[in-house]
């Protein structure tokens, strides 16, 4: 199975040859890398193509925004299946692609754990996201998997489509909801950590972004499960995110 791994950057030179290395180090054999940059004024594209090795896709050009970017990824990749590898995460070890591929062979949609770290030298461990198995209803309880874990089959793409660009924060959210929610696809939870993502991403950059960014996943859950002005996963969705920071 080849999977591809859509990387969205702009001005990253200060941390993307970290992503880009630990892509370069997955042991599973067939894969791709499509890094599209939103056209850097800085070191970024330097770097990317001094360590491209014929497995990058690279397209750089201005776009309107995060998911704008992430769609020109949806619409270039070739693999089998494909997920999103942010420019300033970077794989937990070489062989998270090979469990993501397995999980995919006998499922549509795969995702799994994560830890949140200070800084990708040390990888400090400052939070920890736990998954679990993905149930219909689930989203209305407040449940959700972590995005740069997400990786699905081309089929799913072709059926669920793109990211809605009118949530600026949560489209992540809404895309993933639509996935697993509105769908007949099997998923597969690892209950391994994939990533070591960096604190400070854009729906948790403040408190005004985190609130934005859960009034944007309300909005969603209106829409496509008619969910109430208010409901329950308003609440019980930033609950259950604060047992990530519980030592273990």
């Amino acid at each position: 199975m080849k999977l591809s791994v859509v990387t969205v950057c702009r001005n990253s030179a200060r941390t993307i040859r970290q992503t880009l290395e630990s892509f370069l180090e997955q042991d599973h054999p067939e894969k791709e890398l499509v890094v599209v940059d939103g056209a850097s004024t800085d070191e970024t594209p330097a770097i990317v193509r001094s360590l491209s090795d014929g497995t990058f896709r690279i397209l750089s050009e201005p776009d309107r925004g995060l998911y704008d970017a992430m769609n020109k990824g949806l619409a270039l990749f070739t693999g089998d299946a494909v997920g999103f590898l942010n420019s300033d995460d970077r794989y937990k070890d070489k062989e998270c692609l090979a469990r993501i591929a397995a999980a995919l062979e006998q499922a549509d949609i795969s995702f799994g754990d994560l830890d949140f770290v200070k800084d990708h030298p040390d990888r400090t461990i400052a939070r920890r996201w736990r998954g679990s198995p993905f149930e219909k209803g689930s989203f209305r309880r407040g449940w959700m998997p972590a995005h740069p874990t997400f990786y699905v089959r081309r089929r799913v793409v072709e059926s669920v489509g793109r990211f809605d660009l009118s949530y600026p924060i949560a489209a992540d959210y809404d895309y993933m909801l639509r996935a697993l929610e509105l769908t007949s696809f099997h998923s597969a939870y690892i209950a391994y950590p994939l990533i070591d993502m960096t604190m400070g991403g854009k729906s948790t950059a403040s408190m005004l972004s985190y609130v934005k960014g859960n009034l944007q996943a309300l909005r969603s859950r209106r829409i496509w499960l008619r969910a109430g002005y208010l409901d329950a996963a308003l609440v019980s969705k930033p609950l259950r995110k604060l047992g990530q920071f519980l030592p273990r």
